[in-house]
């Protein structure tokens, strides 16, 4: 036996140590403990021998470990009825067994386990002081959606042009979802009073320019026109994050390209916006709650099902104009295609040049301009309605930031094509 084929061993060991020294230390010096670090550690030790004799040792090494434990949990149940060691410690087994084949794996799951052992009061208070009932409702709903109805979809193009798919549709629906659901959770864990910025941050994730015309009306005081502007601003880098996804579920080997010009405009976003948070006016506690933190009733949901389908529907039909445009008019044509469709959001023109582009129909170079196009036109749409918004103060300052965003995004993506 050499030095290699002891590292599961070695592994196992050093696995159930660390998860018996949290479960010691986790209770009260006077309340004893049916299991500490020794047994955990024999316990992983166990499960990684009985892996290199026969998979049937280990469901009976299982077993006998599940009946001691619940001996031990019968005993010390009275004075702590939880089951969180018992079930911590046939995981010990079992990640004991993995170790054998797989000892990498078992680590992970391993720190994995403690990493949750040490987290119970972070993870019990979230449970009951942050988590309402209506945002598990709706994290079921996503779950569902993702793990249930996804599956049953089938992944080929019909319709006219081949422009519907429901796999990717339904994929499309799930990220639109799935991002609004991380604005959401941002908002939530970093205080519902941030402000405009974390309220431009969580509405960037649904429309942009619909957020840039809420900033627009929250800056028509003084002493929030900075926060509104940044607010506006902080959407629009939402707008290149969720691109990176649009242009992933279109079409993945256009991301190496495109990545660069996502980075640069977004920087240059951020950068205005520090610019303009440098000494950001102070906002009254009671209008920053109303920005950030409306009535229950009037909340957006967390898992906003609506718009993402909403928006889905415009990024098909824009697919759809595309294809026709580009079988009537030629390739060349799908830069007024995308162009036409950022009018109403830059991810329909996005989605457009990148699914084209993975069925062969348009270049690389064509599909890259396509989506600068997109993000271009978008975000003309956003500097008019700043202005009709928010007045020549407000739409000026978000136009100082978006134009020369927009430019540098659409002089990165000619370089790239």
């Amino acid at each position: 036996m050499t030095v290699h084929d002891l590292f599961p061993f070695l592994s196992s060991i050093a696995i159930g140590m660390l998860i018996g020294l949290e479960r010691e230390r986790s209770h009260p010096a006077d309340v004893h403990q049916s299991a500490g670090p020794r047994t955990f550690a024999l316990l992983a030790l166990s499960g990684t021998l009985a892996a290199t004799i026969d998979p049937w040792v280990v469901v009976a090494g299982l077993c006998a470990a599940a009946a001691l434990l619940v001996i031990g949990y019968l005993g010390t149940s009275r004075r702590d009825p939880g089951a969180t060691t018992e079930v911590a410690a046939l995981s010990t087994f079992l990640l004991g067994a993995l170790a054998w084949h797989q000892t990498a794996v078992a680590a992970a799951l391993g720190i994995t386990v403690l990493v949750l052992l040490m987290s119970k009061t972070r993870i019990h208070s979230f449970a009951r002081d942050v988590v309402t009932d209506r945002e598990v409702d709706d994290a079921v709903k996503f779950l569902v959606m993702a793990f249930v109805v996804l599956p049953l979809l089938p992944n080929r193009d019909v319709g006219p042009y081949g422009a519907f798919n429901p796999e990717r549709i339904w994929q499309l629906v799930l990220a639109l979802s799935g991002i609004s659901w991380v604005g959401y959770l941002a908002t939530r864990a970093l205080g519902p009073r941030r402000g405009p910025l974390i309220a431009g941050l969580a509405g960037g994730f649904i429309s942009a320019s619909a957020t840039t015309a809420s900033m627009g009306r929250l800056s028509r005081t003084d002493s929030q026109l900075r926060p509104a502007v940044a607010g506006a601003y902080i959407a629009s880098i939402a707008t290149f994050v969720q691109l990176a996804f649009i242009v992933t579920v279109g079409d993945r080997t256009l991301m190496p390209r495109l990545w660069p010009a996502l980075v640069v405009g977004a920087l240059v976003l951020a950068g205005v916006a520090g610019a303009m948070t440098i000494r950001p006016a102070k906002l009254d506690s009671n209008e920053a709650a109303n920005v950030s933190a409306p009535p229950d009733d009037a909340a957006p949901r967390p898992f906003a099902l609506k718009p993402a389908l909403v928006l889905a529907g415009v990024l098909t039909i824009a697919l759809l104009l595309g294809r026709w445009i580009v079988d009537v008019a030629g390739p060349r044509a799908t830069l007024l295609a995308t162009g036409a469709a950022g009018l109403a959001d830059a991810h329909a023109g996005a989605l457009t040049a990148a699914t084209l582009h993975r069925q062969d129909q348009i270049s690389t170079s064509i599909a890259l301009l396509g989506v600068a196009v997109a993000v271009t036109a978008n975000s003309g749409v956003k500097c008019i309605l700043a202005f009709v918004a928010g007045g020549r103060r407000f739409g000026w300052r978000v136009a100082a930031g978006l134009v020369p965003a927009s430019a540098a995004f659409l002089v990165a993506t000619m370089v790239a094509a």
